[in-house]
């Protein structure tokens, strides 16, 4: 009875070591999750009918809800930021198609702050049984074991998934935000540069190496007017070279 009793002690552990790594939330570097859903624009598989395009991969807790309600308009106020940065986005939470059809109509009748009706063009993600919100670590439990918390996935134009975020239910997303890290995560995929704290598109970037020698300095001088120095480990390129700017002091 007892060899018995072991038995069914090791086969429940071995079951709920197999469940938490079914929603283990997955890491910057990793191949982003593929599931297919029922959405407001149909069924889609993610992220494979997307194609070659970056993708943004939002959760949330409920429809109807002010806070959500205000996240989504901000979004749909971005669609043309967007999609000039070939960024295509979807929405997800654990309520059903209905709701979210109903959801997506009331949010269309309103001027949010004053700049008109919008209309949401990206599809919003069913997830009755929370399939899709386990496979993304979208549910964490001890908040809430039915309603997702606000999680964000950048994924790029190869499915990789290059930022992951989580914000509390309480508090609503900065979409603008994500605008910038999409445009930060470009430009340092198109360049060997990193971007510094609180960077906006436009600034100036950092330069993860030492730019110049003294002997590539003296056959082209102007490369003083391209990149500068903060203190002797922060080397900076100028996005306008126009004005040159040399620190060489200790900070």
């Amino acid at each position: 009875m007892k060899q018995v009793m072991f038995t069914l002690m090791a086969m429940i552990l071995a079951l709920g070591v197999v469940s938490a790594s079914d929603y283990k939330i997955p890491l910057i570097g990793s191949k982003a999750p593929k599931f297919s859903a029922n959405t407001t624009n149909g069924k889609i598989t993610f992220p494979n009918d997307f194609g070659n395009s970056w993708k943004i991969l939002l959760s949330h807790p409920a429809d109807f809800t002010p806070v959500c309600s205000s996240e989504l308009l901000e979004l749909a106020h971005l669609q043309n930021e967007f999609k000039k940065l070939g960024v295509e986005l979807a929405v997800v939470s654990t309520d059903d198609i209905v709701l979210h059809k109903m959801w997506k109509a009331h949010l269309e009748e309103l001027n949010y702050k004053q700049r008109g009706t919008v209309h949401i063009g990206f599809p919003l993600i069913e997830d009755p049984d929370a399939k899709v919100s386990r496979l993304y670590g979208m549910l964490h439990d001890e908040e809430s074991t039915d309603r997702d918390v606000r999680g964000v996935f950048i994924i790029d134009d190869k499915n990789i998934i290059r930022s992951v975020n989580f914000y509390p239910v309480e508090v609503g997303r900065n979409m603008n935000e994500f605008v910038r890290m999409v445009e930060a995560l470009q430009l340092t995929e198109s360049k060997f540069v990193y971007t510094p704290a609180n960077w906006q598109k436009g600034d100036d970037v950092i330069v993860p190496y030492l730019p110049y020698s003294t002997e590539e300095l003296e056959a082209d001088p102007k490369l003083a007017d391209r990149y500068y120095s903060v203190g002797n480990r922060m080397w900076f390129e100028q996005v306008d070279a126009s004005t040159a700017k040399v620190d060489n002091d200790e900070e």
